[in-house]
């Protein structure tokens, strides 16, 4: 039986002028167990449609800790009790901060449905190779 969390998340994006917040979804799903998603309402996002970034689980614990992510997602502590998330994408930079202690809460939310190392990708290899040989 897949489970999903979703979580509701306060951000603030950061500009050269200020910080306008930014209201955000925490996502898991036990169905893909590497991955977290944030999810953008319309409201907030350029092209006026819903934005998800997804990318690892480890990439959000390693960040809460110290700099992380080499791609298009870079997250780093800032100060005691900020996380900053840095998302790259064609059409620019986005730099938003979250609390830590809400990230850190889902986090563990997350380990409660999958604990680390024990996540089971048998089924999603099946999935890929039956899609790549056309076997679905």
């Amino acid at each position: 039986m897949d489970i999903t969390l979703e979580q509701p998340a306060r951000a603030r994006l950061i500009t050269v002028d200020s910080e306008i917040p930014v209201p955000a979804t925490l996502c898991y799903g036990s169905a893909d167990p590497l991955a977290v998603q944030i999810v953008f309402p319309a409201e907030v996002a350029l092209e006026g449609e819903g934005v998800t970034w997804t990318f690892a689980r480890s990439l959000l614990a390693d960040g809460l800790d110290g700099p992380a992510g080499s791609g298009d997602v870079h997250i780093w502590p800032c100060g005691r009790s900020r996380t900053v998330l840095e998302f790259h994408s064609p059409l620019g930079l986005a730099l938003l901060q979250f609390d830590s202690a809400s990230l850190r809460r889902f986090l563990v939310r997350t380990y409660a449905v999958v604990a680390a190392g024990t996540e089971d990708l048998s089924p999603a290899v099946d999935e890929g190779l039956s899609a790549l040989f056309g076997t679905v």
